[in-house]
């Protein structure tokens, strides 16, 4: 991730060109890892930083943070958010890299909500702030075929009860920008400081229109998030036409291919959930409908992000 430089650059330019807001504040990091976004905020000049993490990585933090001469301003604890105390009653800001794939998927925003209620003062700012997540249409029929249509003849073998399976497997990949053939629909919008856990389970409709003849064979989905209270807005974009990040998008393929001339739509309705047995796995439901010149369409299928 220390590589992502998109997603580095979102962090340490939100942070460091914004000085005027980490001047003498208590700020807290969520998920700190290697700390990097600690020593952002100390380089910011905040009076105080705390991070938090629950992986062994924390030893390394302590470490790099000695190394560069952070130990006074920097405290880093190992544990869990919901289990740690901290030497302070309140913080000013709390920072964190908390998005995962398709926004939601293993993300930790329900730790960042805990912290959030507990420990930021009235006031008190969250970098980032806001998120959404689009949904777009892209032409991969090259990929459809090598993922899917390979199952139906396997050295003379019909294998069809496991394209079954792989179908019902969103794909964490690059769409390439070409492969994009409609303009993008808005499916979900957070804002950290007043979203609530419940909110994160949510149904979606959906219209996309094809911006040129071509065919379209999946779902294309990625986010975006915004660091508002800075004084440029910034943001930290994900989708095919931005440069690379590590989050990629995230493709759910449609049961057959769509025969799709400009201007023609796809409308359909999106359905998210934490699975009741793994929380950290997401249960997404796609409808979909299309009646085009040469063709008409529907499905109603579950995928599992997992």
């Amino acid at each position: 991730m220390l590589k992502d430089k998109v997603r580095t650059d979102a962090y340490l330019k939100s942070i460091v060109n914004n000085a005027h807001l980490f001047k003498g504040k208590t700020v807290l990091d969520i998920g700190c890892g290697t700390g990097i976004l600690c020593m952002f905020a100390a380089k910011a000049g905040a009076k105080k930083v705390i991070g938090i993490e629950c992986a062994s990585i924390y030893k390394q933090a302590r470490e790099i943070v000695k190394d560069n001469g952070f130990e006074g301003t920097i405290e880093i604890i190992n544990g869990k958010v919901e289990e740690v105390t901290l030497p302070v009653d309140k913080v000013d800001i709390i920072i964190s890299e908390w998005m995962g794939y398709f926004l939601l998927y293993e993300s930790m925003l329900d730790t960042v909500l805990y912290a959030r209620d507990k420990w930021l003062v009235e006031g008190g700012l969250l970098f980032p702030d806001k998120a959404q997540l689009y949904a777009c249409l892209i032409e991969d029929g090259e990929y459809r075929e090598r993922k899917l249509d390979f199952w139906t003849n396997v050295y003379g073998f019909d294998m069809s009860a496991i394209r079954t399976l792989a179908e019902l497997e969103p794909l964490v990949d690059c769409a390439d920008p070409e492969q994009v053939m409609s303009d993008a629909a808005l499916l979900l919008e957070i804002d950290l400081y007043t979203v609530t856990k419940p909110d994160l389970d949510f149904v979606a409709d959906f219209q996309l229109t094809a911006n040129r003849d071509d065919y379209a064979h999946a779902l294309c989905c990625y986010f975006t998030c915004e660091f508002s209270k800075t004084h440029n807005k910034i943001k930290l974009p994900t989708g095919p036409k931005h440069k690379y990040t590590h989050w990629k998008q995230t493709i759910f393929y449609f049961n057959s291919s769509l025969i799709m001339h400009a201007g023609e739509k796809v409308n359909g309705r999106i359905s998210v959930k934490r699975n009741a047995k793994n929380p950290r796995d997401l249960d997404i439901d796609i409808a979909a409908k299309f009646t085009g010149k040469e063709q008409t369409f529907e499905q109603d299928r579950p995928y599992r992000l997992r």
